[in-house]
């Protein structure tokens, strides 16, 4: 399978058409595309698309391929411009930085401040989800460092655990009795309509420290990543497990962050893969990101670190 070809039925696929994708994007006949995507569905031994007189769509299989051929196409759009760059003798490049949501977060903004004062020309590209969405974009070489909420499967990563911790808790209107009572127990969950976030429904480790299965109280919504389910509960539909920090309770805010008692708390690591090459950018995030660890007198290596 040829890069000419996943560029051809990627073209296809946001065309919605052979002869567009033919005479306005690629440049070629429409019997050569034709014969390509032909021959792609015989490789892959799969039927991509749906033809008709109107567009072309793509099957569920095609849309499963598209998902993989777009990240095959960053991954070399990516190696390309890493390469291009290393042979300059500045530092310039980008830093591919993925994150859960996490007021530790600003740990790595220090970093990133810290390194631009001295490679002004190195680009940070943040991208934002749960753990699941992080180390797939991680394993799959789109992402060189992820910022992870654990507990998480560390053993396949290198990694610095960050000396902060995240306090659970509910989020919840100001006007809900719960606010006003300043704190969360496990038996104020019950009954009360919540949403959680699809990583958390699946921690067992969270229900442990709930001292009750998740799954059996009342979920009504699940979320990626917390903006719009804060949205939800402004409205009123429920309360919302989630993390202290991420969302304004102050001022004029009709929300309330209402931590949990016992305090439950989560741990923060920074992971990349094991005996990684670095690109110049990366290697200078990491060691800043150090430097800031070090500067706030507590930091811990895992994994094959150094």
């Amino acid at each position: 399978m040829e890069l000419r070809t996943l560029k051809y039925f990627l073209a296809v696929a946001e065309q919605e058409s052979f002869s567009q994708a033919a005479n306005n994007v690629l440049f070629v006949t429409q019997p050569t595309l034709s014969r390509q995507m032909q021959e792609l569905e015989e490789e892959i031994g799969a039927q991509l698309f749906v033809r008709s007189n109107k567009k072309t769509t793509l099957t569920e299989e095609g849309l499963r391929f598209k998902k993989r051929a777009q990240e095959i196409m960053e991954l070399v759009k990516h190696t390309q411009k890493e390469f291009a760059e290393s042979s300059k003798e500045e530092v310039v490049g980008d830093v591919y930085i993925g994150g859960g949501e996490t007021k530790a977060f600003s740990i790595i903004a220090a970093a990133c401040k810290r390194m631009q004062k001295e490679h002004p020309k190195i680009c940070m590209h943040i991208t934002s989800g749960n753990a699941q969405d992080v180390t797939e974009k991680l394993d799959q070489g789109l992402l060189d460092f992820g910022l992870l909420v654990e507990p998480v499967d560390k053993s396949k990563y290198e990694f610095v655990e960050l000396p902060a911790r995240d306090t659970w808790g509910l989020l919840v209107r100001k006007d809900n009795p719960l606010a006003k009572k300043g704190f969360v127990t496990v038996h104020d969950l019950e009954n009360i309509p919540l949403l959680a976030s699809r990583q958390t429904m699946m921690m067992r480790e969270f229900s442990g420290q709930l001292g009750r299965d998740i799954n059996s109280l009342n979920v009504i919504a699940t979320y990626n990543l917390i903006y719009n389910a804060a949205i939800f509960v402004e409205q009123g539909l429920g309360a919302a497990f989630t993390l202290e920090g991420l969302v304004n309770t102050g001022g004029k805010s009709k929300l309330a962050f209402v931590p949990f008692t016992p305090i439950r708390t989560s741990g923060l690591v920074v992971v990349w893969k094991k005996n990684p090459v670095f690109s110049k950018p990366a290697a200078q995030f990491l060691k800043f990101l150090k430097a800031e660890l070090e500067k706030n007198g507590d930091s811990h290596l895992g994994g094959h670190a150094h």
